[in-house]
């Protein structure tokens, strides 16, 4: 089974609060953030929509992406977003489809 790991992009709405991070879970991760599990920035600013990710094989390039992304001007990440998700849609439906529950596998590649 290969191991994935996730550089991921929360929002509380269009072109609202931003809040980037990095995971091996993608689905439970974001599903803490939608409960509130996280507490601190995401929410106390309701920031809990997935709306940009991408995956890495190694966990040292996923936190290099992190790192960098937490760096870009606000502009630069509303870019990232839009490029692929141009109206803003929470993905997480569509990563919790995807990937099988408690795994970051994606369905069909173990």
């Amino acid at each position: 089974m290969t191991q994935c790991f996730y550089v991921y992009l929360l929002a509380s709405g269009p072109c609202g609060y931003l809040y980037v991070g990095v995971t091996n879970d993608i689905v439970r991760r974001v599903a803490e953030h939608k409960s509130g599990l996280i507490p601190g920035y995401t929410a106390e600013r309701g920031i809990d929509q997935l709306v940009w990710y991408e995956t890495h094989r190694y966990i040292d390039q996923a936190i290099l992406r992190e790192k960098r992304i937490k760096r870009w001007l606000r502009e630069w990440k509303f870019a990232l977003v839009e490029k692929d998700n141009p109206r803003w849609l929470d993905l997480y439906g569509e990563v919790r489809t995807r990937l099988q529950p408690g795994s970051a596998t994606p369905t069909g590649l173990a």
